[in-house]
């Protein structure tokens, strides 16, 4: 193994994910590569339908039928998950790879108490618990509310016997992490961390992600439609359209020298304070329905930059120094 791959600890390899329906196989992931790297945060982004939720459902092997893997590698420390068996699989989900859902109501138990919740993952996973009943218990409850108090939620030792509906939304997302991070996972997966949140709790949620990382040294995927959150939080960036990478690389370039008119695109979406008065370009159209999709570009029909030539297959061009985009005008070695 070379040391380009011991500094990967996730590496998915041509994956394509789809679904069954009565129209026809929607193909939601088609052979994406992601590389994410020991102790980076790569910010994943695109417009819902992208595909940026089923890839990484994909990692976790929580895509059920009428939904399936059908073809790639998904490799985390070396090792094939897709080659594991569902007891392996559970083994791995929550201690060693994390993921918080986007809707942190619907994602915790309204049944059970936040302790009980913790208590649950704990139990699962964590093999340095006492053997013995009483101080096992004493055990867990002492590291749920230390948990809680990671995450900066006040009087945890109280809170942990309340309900998920007896918080606020910011709060429940912050119970989401302190559950996703129980077991103190290599890779958290945060999907959709701050939606539904107002803009101030949104910039609390996302620092405590970011402080976290730090303290405990994991990898973070952060997926988003902000390209605002990702320039501030994220070391890459990994942009998705209709199933398919269309850019990444390091962050700094991404945003300052796109090179994707989708990307160029999103980047104009954005509203600026130095452009106060201006009227803000959308991207026009919507995302393809991803049956029977055409070999051409997928953003073809919505580019403003489109020529005959873009009509051809193009795979991944390679722009230099870690920046690939899916664009003819790249002009770069096609590594598809």
């Amino acid at each position: 193994m070379n040391i380009e791959n011991q500094q990967n600890l996730l590496q998915v390899e041509g994956l394509r994910t789809v679904f069954e329906t009565r129209a026809g196989t929607v193909c939601a992931v088609d052979g994406v590569n992601v590389t994410v790297r020991r102790g980076e945060c790569l910010g994943v982004v695109g417009e819902s339908g992208s595909g940026k939720s089923v890839t990484f459902g994909s990692v976790m092997g929580l895509i059920r039928s009428p939904g399936r893997i059908d073809a790639g590698r998904i490799l985390f420390d070396g090792k094939d998950l897709r080659e594991l068996d569902a007891r392996q699989m559970r083994a791995i989900r929550g201690r060693d790879i994390a993921m918080t859902m986007q809707d942190a109501l619907t994602a915790l138990n309204p049944a059970l108490t936040v302790g009980e919740q913790l208590a649950e993952v704990m139990e699962a996973h964590d093999g340095d618990l006492p053997t013995g009943r009483s101080a096992r218990k004493r055990a867990i409850r002492e590291r749920s509310a230390e948990m809680l108090g990671l995450v900066g939620i006040p009087s945890p030792d109280t809170r942990l016997r309340q309900y998920p509906h007896e918080f606020s939304g910011g709060m429940r997302q912050r119970i989401m992490i302190a559950i996703a991070l129980a077991s103190r996972p290599r890779l958290l997966i945060a999907d959709e961390p701050t939606t539904a949140l107002d803009v101030t709790i949104q910039a609390q949620v996302l620092e405590l992600i970011s402080d976290i990382r730090a303290k405990l040294g994991m990898s973070v995927v952060l997926i988003t439609h902000d390209l605002g959150v990702v320039s501030e939080y994220c070391d890459r960036v990994m942009v998705m359209y209709a199933g398919q990478i269309v850019e990444q690389g390091a962050t700094a370039d991404v945003v300052c020298r796109p090179k994707h008119p989708y990307t160029k695109g999103l980047l104009g979406s954005l509203p600026r304070l130095s452009l106060r008065g201006q009227a803000i370009n959308p991207i026009e159209g919507q995302v393809p329905e991803l049956i029977n999709l055409p070999k051409q570009c997928r953003f073809y029909s919505r580019c403003r930059e489109r020529a005959p030539e873009c009509l051809q297959v193009i795979g991944m061009q390679d722009a230099g120094n870690g920046q690939f985009a899916r664009c003819i005008r790249v002009k770069g070695e096609d590594i598809k």
